[in-house]
Order: C-alpha cells, then structure tokens, then sequence
C-alpha cells in the first residue's frame, strides 16, 4: 500500500493533469486522469445533466479551448480528502470560456493510479476585467 503522502502527491499530479487537458482542450490528456466509466454530472437549470466520457471528450475536442482564446489560467486545487482505502475527493476550480467552474472529484486509487471516477460540477459566469476595489472609508 502506497502511504498517504505518496497518496497526495500522485493525486495533485492527476490533478495537474486534468487542469492541462481542459485548458489545452485535449481528449487525449483527460483520458489519461478519468475512467473510462465516468460520468460527469451537473443541474445547470435544476435538470439533472449526465455525461458519459465519449460525449464530453467529442465536445472538448470542437469547442475552442482556453489556451486558444487566450484565456489565462485560473486552476487551482481548494481540497483533497483523502481516506485510507484509496478512495479520495478533490474539490478544484478552474476557468473555461468565462464560466469558473467549481468541480467535485471523487477519484479512486486502481492498479496503483489515481483516476477520476465521477464529477460533479457547477459554474458562474466570470469577466476577465479584475474585481473592482471597494472603496474606502474617509
């Protein structure tokens, strides 16, 4: 058995993976970080949405990616849970075609690789101006 640390790290470079297939808009990279009996869900509306990989893999690789848009990088990893029995939940965010998407990973640990078994997500629209500053008190 791996220890937890090495658990981690393993995670964080799936992690990394997957920030880099959305960003570059790669099948091929996503295909490496899920399992191929993923699914990807979301109530966008209040209707629940359910994504098979072949479906999401044929989307990203028509739609513009990031990278293409030049749109800059906003990925980062806000938790990683991670239990004992190889079984882990990240929570990471990252920026695609001005939606921030806030994704909840549930990834297990299988022949000794971490892969994403399920993803739930939901998203807000985002302008790339920055924030404006509150003012302050005279």
């Amino acid at each position: 058995m791996i220890d937890s640390h090495d658990d981690h790290a393993q995670i964080v470079k799936v992690l990394k993976i997957y920030f880099d297939g959305w960003h570059y808009g790669d099948p091929e990279r996503l295909k490496r970080v899920f399992h191929p009996s993923c699914h990807l869900y979301c109530a966008i509306g209040g209707e629940l949405d359910d994504d098979g990989m072949e479906k999401v893999y044929a989307y990203v690789a028509v739609r513009p990616s990031p990278k293409s848009l030049g749109t800059p990088r906003r990925d980062r990893i806000l938790t990683i849970d991670l239990s004992g029995a190889g079984a882990a939940c990240a929570k990471v965010q990252l920026l695609i075609n001005g939606k921030l998407f806030t994704d909840y990973l549930s990834l297990l640990r299988l022949d000794e690789d971490w892969r994403i078994v399920a993803k739930t997500f939901s998203h807000v629209p985002v302008s790339d101006e920055p924030p404006a500053t509150a003012p302050t008190a005279a």
